[in-house]
């Protein structure tokens, strides 16, 4: 059977990105801290001007055990748990520029549910490889089976680590008809204690193995499908050449993505928050998606 459509090419006109994994304050229950980051959090940052992309990554820590294969001896980092991630990217050096000028008013509410937050620069922009979703602003979960893998440079291998990820891993996992997605954030290296981003009364402290990352964003039809994409013979062998590179590969296994700005336009979840424009999605409530009611909402 054919792949479907590949939409990778929509997300070209963000040339600045950055990559900043969340882990929630441990005394808010968990479903509190999806619903603040979801609602109130989400469509605060959304507003922020100069803002062309943001979207939210929430993980599941109860996943099963075979979300990625440890080839090479190269096992998850120990200790390394998150409960999401977030992409904030930019048309322009001068968009993003204008954000962080406004952006005090966003980090200074990471402290009601983060305990930490570190955020990874990617100026040359995330690369989608393949995107066969159809919809470019989903929110929610979906069918697809989502992980995101970190793979923690060797060091001074950062740079071949990124090239065997772009080449042999990549070209091994496209040869895949299950394979849904595939998007890779190489990100510049990490200071042990950059304040970023600068939220107040939240950890940014990045241990050794958490410095250099690969970000391998990966989504499949299934989970057996990923299952049986991994095993591949081809792709066992491009880990191994991954392994020569890598001191760790921890996957996070994805139970959301949540679009609230694309192309520099607030999608319905930015302006509504994320489960209002669920719940506008599931009742087919079309009246609420039109013109009139967004400027109501827009006005304030």
């Amino acid at each position: 059977m054919p792949r479907p459509a590949d939409h990778s090419a929509r997300d070209r006109s963000i040339r600045v990105n950055s990559y900043t994994t969340v882990r929630r304050r441990g005394s808010v229950p968990h479903d509190d801290f999806r619903a603040y980051w979801r609602d109130v959090h989400g469509p605060l940052c959304s507003r922020l001007p100069g803002l062309g992309w943001y979207v939210q990554h929430h993980f599941e820590r109860e996943q099963d055990g075979h979300l990625w294969p440890v080839v090479g001896g190269v096992a998850p980092l120990p200790g390394y748990v998150l409960d999401g991630a977030v992409e904030i990217g930019f048309a322009s050096d001068a968009d993003q520029q204008t954000f962080q000028d406004a952006s005090p008013l966003l980090f200074s509410d990471e402290q009601n549910v983060f305990d930490e937050s570190l955020a990874y620069e990617l100026p040359g922009g995330s690369l989608t490889v393949l995107d066969t979703q159809p919809d470019p602003v989903p929110n929610g979960p979906d069918r697809a089976d989502r992980l995101h893998v970190h793979l923690s440079a060797r060091p001074g291998a950062l740079d071949d680590l990124r090239a065997a990820v772009r080449g042999p891993l990549a070209d091994a996992l496209l040869q895949d008809e299950d394979l849904v997605k595939l998007r890779l954030h190489d990100s510049e290296p990490r200071e042990a204690d950059a304040p970023l981003p600068p939220a107040p009364h939240v950890a940014h402290h990045a241990p050794a193995g958490r410095r250099d990352l690969v970000v391998v964003e990966l989504a499949f039809t299934s989970r057996l499908a990923r299952r049986r994409a991994l095993d591949a013979a081809a792709v066992q062998r491009a880990l191994l050449e991954v392994s020569r590179h890598a001191s760790a590969a921890t996957a996070f296994a994805v139970s959301g993505v949540h679009v609230f700005v694309r192309d520099g336009a607030l999608t319905l979840a930015g302006l509504r928050g994320s489960r209002p424009a669920e719940l506008v999605e599931r009742l087919a409530a079309l009246n609420q998606t039109t013109a009139e009611v967004g400027a109501l909402f827009r006005r304030g």
